[in-house]
C-alpha cells in the first residue's frame, strides 16, 4: 500500500479533512502543506479517485495507522454447499476449504440440500463439521433445517 504523503501531492486543490475528520473545504495545496506545517502534522491523501483528491490532516507518524483503519472492510460471507450423502474424501476436502477460509477471516455458511426426509441426516453432517471446525470457528446461529435445506452459520475466531 503507498501513501501519498505531503509534497508527493501533485494537484493544485484539495479538499481538506483537519485531525478529528471535520471537511474544511476545498483548500489550494499549498495552503493544505502550509496548515500541517504549523499543526505539526502531514497532509495525508485518502482518496486520489476524486477531485479534487481528498485529504486529512494527520499526526506525524500515524498515516499508515490512518490508512489501515480506512482499508478494514467486513469480509463477504463464503457459502459451502453440501449434500447429505458426502462421501469421506468430499468431506475433507469441504473441511480443508472451510478451515482457510476461517483462517483467513471470512464467515462460512454452511448449507445442505434436501430432498425428501433426509432432515436429520444433514443435522447430524452439521453437527460433524461445526465441531469438526471448532479450533478454527465457532457457529453464530443454530441449525437451521427449513423445507429445502439446513444451513449454519460459522463466525472465524
Amino acid at each position: 500500500m503507498v501513501l501519498i504523503m505531503n509534497d508527493k501531492i501533485k494537484a493544485a486543490e484539495v479538499e481538506l479533512l483537519d485531525q478529528e475528520g471535520e471537511n474544511l473545504g476545498h483548500i489550494a495545496t499549498k495552503k493544505a502543506l502550509q496548515i500541517a506545517k504549523e499543526q505539526q502534522s502531514d497532509l495525508v491523501c485518502l482518496n486520489m479517485m476524486c477531485s479534487p483528491p481528498l485529504c486529512q490532516l494527520v499526526i506525524r507518524g500515524k498515516a499508515k495507522q490512518v490508512a489501515q483503519q480506512k482499508n478494514t472492510a467486513p469480509k463477504k460471507e463464503k457459502e459451502i454447499r453440501l449434500t447429505p450423502t458426502i462421501e469421506q474424501h468430499d468431506y475433507d476436502t469441504k473441511l480443508k476449504q472451510c478451515e482457510k477460509l476461517l483462517q483467513s477471516g471470512h464467515p462460512v455458511a454452511l448449507v445442505i440440500k434436501l430432498s425428501g426426509k433426509q432432515g436429520p441426516q444433514a443435522k447430524v453432517l452439521l453437527e460433524q463439521l461445526i465441531s469438526d471446525l471448532k479450533p478454527y470457528g465457532k457457529a453464530s446461529t443454530g441449525i437451521q433445517l427449513s423445507g429445502k435445506q439446513a444451513a449454519v452459520t460459522i463466525l472465524p475466531s
